[in-house]
């Protein structure tokens, strides 16, 4: 699951509020036993979204010379 911004705001909500249950961006919802789970999934869904970040598209030019025999 590729995570948004939302995912990680929906998250931080229920940990502001005390709740247990979050529903995504994609419409999933999720009860998590305990703060510690919501924690470590917020965690998780930071990771991802650096990673995310950090990627970036390759690109390159190759050039190739020669004096010419």
């Amino acid at each position: 699951m590729a995570f948004t911004q939302d995912d990680l705001d929906s998250i931080r909500e229920a940990i502001a509020s005390g709740e247990k249950s979050v529903t995504y961006a994609d419409g999933k919802s999720v009860t998590y036993r305990s703060m510690a789970e919501l924690h470590a999934a917020e965690a998780r869904i930071e990771k991802a979204l650096a990673a995310a970040e950090n990627r970036r598209p390759r690109r390159g030019v190759r050039v190739n010379v020669s004096k010419g025999l």
